[in-house]
């Protein structure tokens, strides 16, 4: 997709016509190479500022796919790390990218693998940085106490129906000691009548007609994360919530900001 290390258009046509866990099982040996891989440039921003909220000791990425979001995790929290996600294949990928202490990266030598039966871990560089762990779960029904100082999320809230984003907020809510805080970034809507406008609601109409054909469905929506509804879904599972502008990915031309990152703290 765009470049010859990304999926053909038959592997996304195949990813597009699966369950959301198989489609990205599908897509992990490269989704790395596609554009739906949070840019570095959102990801240093989100780290620049949420580093000003610390320190941190322990900290989860929701939804963390081929984990991105455990890579800024690793230069914020100094003891634990854990990233969760519901695709072996993803995880898989994330193992991969992260490995065990002495264990080099695939490709610079023999990757270790997780006995069956156990859940995978990476027990992180102590001298470098924090622990790592893996585990695979559903982010509606996290297993986990409130043990973290930091939770965060990088582009999966689309994958998630309105009625769906109460109870994930909740587990993350339960996942956090008091006063941990829970932040992800989220854009500015295109302007209206703009090719970006015109191109988010073009492929929701077409993800809305696959699911009305198709089973199972492939929920994956740009235009259902409207920033209202979050912040509201946000105090009812119990945050105080506050905005933040990330300078650094620009201003809009009426002086907005291009993007603003979410900061939920646990009371």
């Amino acid at each position: 997709m765009f470049t010859e290390q990304g999926p053909t258009v038959r592997e996304l046509a195949v990813q597009a016509l699966s369950s959301i866990e198989r489609g990205y099982d599908l897509l992990a040996p490269k989704f790395d190479h596609t554009p739906y891989r949070t840019p570095d440039r959102v990801l240093d921003a989100v780290t620049d500022e949420v580093r000003r909220l610390g320190p941190f000791d322990t900290g989860l990425d929701v939804c963390c796919g081929t984990g991105a979001g455990v890579g800024v995790l690793r230069r914020l929290c100094r003891e634990r790390v854990i990233g969760v996600d519901f695709s072996a294949g993803m995880l898989a990928e994330a193992r991969a990218a992260f490995p065990p202490e002495g264990v080099a990266p695939a490709g610079q030598g023999p990757a270790a693998e997780a006995p069956a039966g156990e859940r995978p871990a990476a027990e992180g560089q102590a001298a470098e940085g924090p622990a790592v762990d893996w585990v695979r779960a559903d982010a509606r029904s996290l297993p986990f106490a409130p043990a973290f100082d930091l939770a965060l999320s990088f582009g999966a809230f689309g994958h998630f129906l309105p009625a769906e984003r109460f109870g994930l907020f909740a587990e993350v809510h339960g996942s956090l000691r008091p006063g941990g805080q829970f932040v992800f970034p989220i854009g500015a809507p295109p302007p209206v009548g703009s090719r970006a406008y015109w191109t988010l609601l073009g492929f929701d109409a077409a993800m809305r007609v696959r699911n009305a054909l198709w089973r199972p469905q492939f929920v994956m929506y740009y235009r259902t994360f409207r920033l209202g509804d979050v912040l509201e879904d946000l105090t009812r599972a119990g945050f105080a919530v506050r905005l933040t502008p990330l300078t650094e990915l620009g201003r809009r031309p009426d002086g907005s900001p291009r993007a603003r990152l979410v900061v939920a703290t646990r009371e």
